[in-house]
């Protein structure tokens, strides 16, 4: 099953990473939820996200590997470099599997004070999958980033809009998504997040997911992460469960 070839693959991969130190900067995880924060990583460390995730929608259903790479030139900008490492996607009358589209984001932080920040990325994915697993042609998203901490909570609030390179058939070319996650603490090394988010686009129905999920973090330096989400309504994903890990794995400066 492709969800434990998922699994094994977290596995190889976790064993394969280097030691990690517990003197460097703390990580900055972006994941499991779909908002994005408006902070960066500490300056010159590359951070590695990878997971795994399990979605059923409809008949279909589609596991995928998915990771990003995250390197901040300074606490203002940086670059993200992610995507699907490897995708199964199956329903009653296909299957279809193989690499994912890759996206890179240039992203821009305006610090206001120690807990409050806004944030702007450009992305730009480049369809690099097969037919059928990802854009048939390039997608361009800019998002726009409010991220607060709140007493015992961070809030992360995002606001979207993706020009789509290829839209089906009597459907906008224009995506319009937005999402909230708030994040607290529940003792040294857990925590927990619960999200919001929607998308629209003309000639589509809406769709609304809610996400939950737990967080250990070992040291500082290391993140894991396990959850599930729920659609909200007919036209959303029945439901998705995921897992994933956050690790510095360079520190160029």
């Amino acid at each position: 099953m492709p969800l434990r070839k998922i699994i094994a693959i977290l596995s190889i991969a976790s064993c394969s990473l280097p030691a990690i130190a517990d003197d460097g900067p703390p990580v900055t995880p972006y994941r499991p939820s779909v908002s994005s924060p408006a902070q960066l990583p500490a300056p010159g460390q590359l951070e590695l996200e990878l997971g795994g995730l399990s979605m059923k929608t409809n008949e279909e259903r589609r596991d995928s590997v998915p990771y990003q790479f995250k390197l901040a030139f300074s606490e203002n900008w940086g670059i993200l470099l992610g995507g699907d490492a490897y995708v199964w996607q199956r329903d009653p009358d296909n299957r279809i599997s193989g690499f994912g589209d890759t996206s890179i984001t240039l992203k821009r932080a305006f610090l206001i004070d120690d807990s409050t920040a806004f944030g702007l990325e450009f992305t730009s994915r480049m369809p690099s999958s097969k037919d059928k697993l990802g854009s048939a042609k390039a997608d361009y998203t800019l998002n726009g980033i409010f991220s607060k901490d709140i007493g015992d909570f961070h809030l992360d609030m995002n606001l979207n809009t993706t020009r789509i390179g290829a839209p089906d058939a009597e459907t906008g070319r224009s995506l319009t998504g937005i999402s909230s996650s708030l994040s607290t603490s529940l003792s040294e090394k857990w925590g927990v997040v619960g999200e919001l988010s929607g998308t629209h686009q003309s000639g589509t129905p809406n769709n609304a997911l809610f996400l939950t999920a737990l967080t250990y973090s070992p040291s500082k330096r290391m993140t894991i992460d396990f959850g599930l989400a729920k659609g909200l309504n007919k036209d959303s994903p029945d439901w998705a469960v995921f897992t994933g890990i956050v690790v510095p794995i360079a520190n160029f400066w």
